[in-house]
C-alpha cells in the first residue's frame, strides 16, 4: 500500500472512529454505569413503594363485561371507555395491551422499566384492585440496559447504539493495525483483553 493510499484509508477510519464515538458516547457511559450496578445489584438494597387503590365500576361498564361471562379464558383488550374510565378512577394510563379474561376476572399486568403494575377487575361485582410498585430510579436504569419492557422504539435505540459500538470497535482495530509497526505492544494488549476473559470463563466460572 502506498503511503498516500494509507494515509487515506487512515484518515477515513480517524473520521468513521470520532463520529461513531459521538454518537454513542453517553450511551456506552450510561451502559458501563448500569454494568456495575446489574452485577452488584444483590448488594444495592432499595425499597420498592407500592402505591394500592381500589374503584368500583358503574354499572353501564359492568354490564359488557359480564355479558360474555361463560366464554373460556382469553386475553383480549380492555375497551376504550373502561380504559379511560381507570385511568380516571385510578390516577394513571391504562395500557392497550390485553389483558387475561377467565370466568370470574380480568386480570391486566402492566410492567414497565423500573416498576409494574396491574389491575384486577371482578365482572361479578365490578370491584377493581389495582398496585403500583415503582423500585426507583436505578431499578429503571437497570432495566433500560436490559432492555426490559421498554417498548419498541427503546429495543430499535438499542440497536442502532449496537452498531454505533460495533463501528467504533472495528475502526479502532483497524487503526490499531495501522500503528502496531511503532507500537510493539499493540498487538499483546490485545491479545490480553482476549486472554484474560477466556480464561476467567474457562476457569471460574462454574
Amino acid at each position: 500500500m502506498s503511503r498516500s493510499d494509507r494515509a487515506g484509508w487512515l484518515k477515513t477510519l480517524h473520521q468513521w472512529h470520532w463520529i461513531s464515538s459521538a454518537a454513542c458516547l453517553v450511551g456506552m457511559l450510561l451502559f458501563a454505569l448500569t454494568g456495575i450496578t446489574l452485577n452488584h445489584a444483590s448488594q444495592i438494597e432499595t425499597a420498592p413503594r407500592v402505591t394500592p387503590a381500589q374503584a368500583q365500576l358503574p354499572a353501564e361498564l359492568l354490564k359488557p363485561l359480564q355479558a360474555g361471562e361463560h366464554e373460556k379464558d382469553h386475553r383480549a383488550p380492555l375497551a376504550e371507555p373502561l380504559r379511560g374510565w381507570l385511568a380516571r378512577a385510578l390516577g394513571r394510563p391504562i395500557s392497550a395491551e390485553p389483558a387475561e379474561w377467565s370466568l370470574d376476572e380480568i386480570y391486566l399486568a402492566m410492567p414497565r422499566p423500573g416498576g409494574d403494575a396491574w389491575v384486577r377487575i371482578d365482572r361479578v361485582s365490578g370491584a377493581v384492585e389495582f398496585e403500583d410498585t415503582d423500585r426507583g430510579w436505578l431499578s429503571y436504569l437497570n432495566d433500560l440496559h436490559k432492555g426490559r419492557h421498554a417498548g419498541t422504539a427503546w429495543s430499535w435505540f438499542i440497536d442502532l447504539f449496537a452498531v454505533a459500538c460495533l463501528v467504533f470497535c472495528i475502526t479502532g482495530l483497524l487503526i490499531l493495525k495501522f500503528h502496531a509497526a511503532q507500537r510493539p505492544s499493540t498487538w499483546p494488549l490485545v491479545g490480553f483483553g482476549l486472554v484474560l476473559p477466556a480464561l476467567l470463563a474457562l476457569l471460574l466460572i462454574h
